[in-house]
């Protein structure tokens, strides 16, 4: 898919799926903002990725902080075409009962508050527009309880009925909100999830993991036509012939 000229916003962007994203976005011909904590991570992916990119050190859990990246982006650019929720955090990993208050708070201050910063800031810069595409990565865990994982199973639930509100709520003004989940992807967090050994899993063999490579070309897919009868709603990449229609397989 040809993107010249648009601009993309991709959250967490420093590493694994956000960094893929940027270079296959990048290479489709879009504008890129890296949008991460780490700055001098983004950076040297701004600099691989040349004119085009730009990068935005920013905690997406701080609105104000968000909205000053946001605005950073659409001065630089011109614009926000395809926002990417991308940025999410995995612990606490610990049982409902022993789980530590305020890693439980960190998280949701990310998963679920970060998501909504960014779809709050996006809408009306979209709407305006009379188009937009809000993609979020989502996750099986939304769907079903992982021992262990109770603050990450309640964050991605929360973040697909997010995904479905702005549908209904945007959709007729021209917003594509498609929720990704992806599968197991061989990045850190899987390495994280392999040391914590709880829940099945931990005990998947790395060669189990998609490459992040496929959830960015999965990405790009989802921003045109043939992934319309998704909007609303989620793309499971285990899903075979979600990946026959993205040419993975």
């Amino acid at each position: 898919m040809d993107l010249q000229g648009k601009t993309v916003m991709i959250t967490g962007a420093s590493r694994g799926i956000g960094a893929a994203a940027a270079r296959e976005f990048a290479n489709a011909g879009a504008n890129v903002a890296l949008v991460a904590r780490s700055d001098a991570a983004i950076r040297d992916l701004a600099d691989e990725l040349g004119a085009n990119a730009l990068a935005i050190p920013c905690d997406v859990s701080q609105f104000a902080d968000l909205a000053t990246a946001v605005q950073t982006c659409v001065e630089h650019f011109g614009g926000l075409d395809v926002l990417i929720n991308n940025a999410a955090l995995l612990e606490p990993i610990a049982h409902m009962s022993d789980a530590d208050p305020e890693a439980w708070s960190t998280l949701i201050d990310v998963n679920v508050k970060g998501v909504f910063n960014g779809m709050r800031l996006a809408l009306p810069q979209m709407i305006a527009q009379g188009a937009g595409a809000i993609l979020t990565i989502g996750s099986g865990a939304a769907q079903k309880p992982y021992e262990g994982w109770g603050a990450y199973c309640a964050s991605k639930a929360a973040a697909l009925m997010m995904t479905r509100t702005v549908d209904a709520e945007a959709g007729a003004k021209g917003i594509r909100a498609i929720s990704l989940s992806p599968g197991t992807v061989a990045t850190q967090m899987q390495k994280d999830i392999k040391a914590s050994g709880m829940n099945p899993v931990s005990k998947l063999d790395w060669e189990d993991h998609i490459p992040p490579e496929w959830v960015a070309k999965t990405l790009l897919w989802m921003c045109g036509p043939a992934a319309d009868a998704w909007c609303g709603g989620e793309v499971s990449l285990r899903d075979e012939a979600i990946r026959k229609k993205v040419g993975l397989i």
